[in-house]
């Protein structure tokens, strides 16, 4: 008996051990290695709204992430139907014009670790008072039939180097053409990735997914290229990803040639580290 009586304890402690273990397991806050842009209450759905990012918003392609809470007690909403709605406002000279961007809401109901992940393309940097930005966010919470609408100011920096294209197609579509990756170049093999939308009013850029892609790059003032790249080729929703080799530091040139029904429309983004 004391045999068993001993065995029992030994257990005992070993399960209490075990629970003081795990309940000192940090859970690492998933925006941490996020940038806070901006926040407001989604009128009509009783929700907190922030919107956050990995770097400072600039022209191009710009991961997003929606962080939702209920605004009375505060808890997380990880289920929720959300949409982004990125605006420009524009006042020339008194005359005053608005328009939308390219855009990608989250795909699914369901935070991802108790964020929302979409994406927006800043076609133009915010400008004072003639040119200002904003972000409208729809929220509708589990249960609710209806959306409850945040709106919050943005600033976009212009970046760097140009993330953007708006291009006329061979065909005499408006493109725009969107630089995604790599964000940060080595030297070697880098995954490369673009996104191609269709702009067919002010408010609306559906992907498009119809092209065929031929990358070249090269080093303008070296005068040479590289081996081993691989044409981007296309993956969902306008994205095209490939492979682009980089042989050495320095100023690199990505020239790209889409291919749609016979006709072809060239650009390039530049890239220098």
């Amino acid at each position: 008996m004391k045999k068993i009586f001993f065995i029992t304890i030994a257990l005992a402690l070993s399960i209490l051990s075990s629970c003081k273990k795990d309940s000192s397991i940090e859970i690492e806050d998933p925006k941490k290695n996020l940038i806070k842009i901006a926040d407001a209450f989604a009128i009509g759905s009783a929700a907190k709204v922030e919107l956050w990012s990995g770097a400072e918003l600039g022209t191009g392609y710009q991961k997003l992430y929606i962080a939702l809470s209920d605004s009375a007690s505060g808890k997380t909403l990880n289920r929720s139907s959300v949409q982004i709605l990125p605006m420009m406002d524009m006042d020339m000279n008194g005359t005053k014009t608005s328009h939308s961007a390219p855009l990608e809401n989250p795909e699914s109901m369901e935070a991802d670790n108790t964020l929302y992940p979409c994406a927006a393309v800043f076609t133009m940097p915010s400008s004072g008072e003639s040119g200002k930005w904003r972000m409208i966010v729809m929220v509708k919470k589990e249960g609710q039939t209806k959306y409850g609408k945040a709106e919050m100011a943005i600033q976009v920096k212009q970046s760097p180097l140009e993330r953007v294209k708006n291009l006329t197609a061979a065909d005499g579509s408006k493109i725009i053409v969107a630089y995604v990756s790599p964000s940060s170049p080595k030297v070697g093999v880098n995954d490369f990735e673009i996104a191609v939308f269709k702009k067919l009013d002010m408010m609306t850029f559906p992907a498009e997914d119809n092209y065929s892609i031929t990358m070249t790059p090269e080093m303008p003032s070296m005068g040479h290229g590289s081996p081993n790249n691989v044409n981007p080729v296309l993956t969902k929703n306008g994205h095209y990803k490939g492979k682009v080799n980089f042989t050495m530091t320095g100023d690199w040139r990505i020239n790209l040639v889409l291919n749609k029904e016979g006709k072809s429309t060239s650009t390039f983004f530049d890239l220098l580290f």
